[in-house]
């Protein structure tokens, strides 16, 4: 497909800043952006990790062009492979058309129709369909590659973020890596193991803040179901918000996710506390919207002291969390995704659906 200036991310106005930082790193930032440049070069995934955590994350597309598949493992040839060539390169980029349907392309077909609301926001009509079919076919090729994926309703909000931000002969690849290793509690058949993650949630805060783990004992952390399903992309309504948060969310382990949402609970404290306790359809309606403004930095610099002061190993559902869940298999550092294959992803997965296959049994033994 050929590749036009329309395929670069616009933006809404409030990205402004955002889309400067697309021309070029000005200072003070230029030398953190040459240190990104020479951590892709190296593959320093500590170095990586530092920078995508730091005020400002990786400041550019650009600069996540290269970090983005450096981070999620790829081999370092496609790694570094920014340019406009097809999803995949050549003749494997179509042989995934000659596959067998997969069973939720209907879905993803609904979904995508409804995608690219927010952003980008100066496209003609025809641009915008263009690029619904590019989402369309990256979302399709993943899932016919690797079958025993499940698709699930926010898939496409997380896969239109790479989209817009990756080279195209990198999309696919990172997509099939994030999603086998990094999400793939979300793409079983059951949506049990991302449930039981969400119970993550108040086991924070009862160490955390118990005054408020106990206002909020009565509402179910269900709230919470949209932001850590989607990497938060169905709720952060700009491209640069939601890329920058991606910098430290592909940069930090899976369960990450979880501390930011608690992060995010503990910065609204003082107006959950002005809502009744009793209430617990208003405190579920204030959690399952993100504040605004948003200021992501702070919420990461929390998430990672949530993180480091009560780490997974403190929390008492994470006992009851699968081994071969990611939270668990990329459990350490970000080298550890790294490594993984493929082939490990989808050994993991099998593990997990005979858990759920026998859990159901001994329910209907019950």
């Amino acid at each position: 497909m050929q590749t036009t200036t329309s395929m670069e991310p616009d933006h809404s106005p409030s990205d402004l800043a955002h889309r400067a930082q697309e021309k070029q790193v000005l200072d003070p930032y230029q030398d953190k952006g040459l240190a990104v440049l020479q951590a892709c070069a190296l593959e320093d995934l500590d170095q990586l990790r530092a920078l995508a955590q730091s005020r400002g994350g990786l400041l550019s597309d650009r600069l996540r062009r290269q970090a983005w598949p450096v981070l999620l493992g790829l081999p370092p040839s496609l790694a570094h492979d920014t340019d406009s060539g097809a999803s995949g390169g050549g003749d494997c980029a179509a042989s995934w058309k000659e596959l067998p349907r997969h069973r939720d392309e209907d879905q993803v077909q609904l979904d995508v129709n409804r995608a690219f609301v927010y952003y980008p926001t100066n496209n003609r009509e025809d641009e915008l369909q263009e690029k619904k079919e590019e989402l369309s076919a990256l979302i399709v090729e993943v899932l016919r590659r690797y079958p025993y994926l499940c698709y699930f309703q926010g898939y496409h909000d997380i896969c239109q973020v790479l989209l817009l931000v990756l080279a195209p002969s990198v999309r696919g690849p990172a997509v099939a890596r994030l999603s086998a290793l990094r999400i793939r509690d979300f793409m079983l058949p059951s949506l049990q193991p991302a449930i039981l993650q969400l119970r993550l949630i108040p086991d924070i805060l009862r160490l955390a803040d118990p005054a408020l783990w106990r206002h909020l004992s009565a509402t179910e952390p269900f709230f919470a179901l949209s932001g850590t399903l989607t990497m938060y992309a169905h709720d952060i309504t700009s491209l640069g918000e939601i890329a920058r948060l991606f910098d430290v969310l592909l940069a930090r382990e899976p369960v990450f996710t979880v501390y930011m949402f608690a992060a995010i609970v503990r910065s609204r404290r003082d107006e959950l506390f002005d809502t009744p306790d009793d209430e617990p359809e208003m405190l579920h309606s204030i959690l399952s919207k993100l504040p605004r403004p948003l200021d992501i930095d702070a919420l990461v610099a929390a998430a990672a002291d949530l993180f480091d002061t009560y780490p997974p190993e403190r929390l008492r559902v994470w006992r009851g969390i699968s081994s071969a869940s990611v939270l668990k298999t990329a459990r350490g550092s970000t080298r550890v995704v790294a490594v993984q294959t493929m082939e490990d992803g989808k050994a993991f997965f099998d593990q997990q659906v005979k858990e759920l296959e026998w859990v159901e049994l001994l329910h209907e033994k019950g």
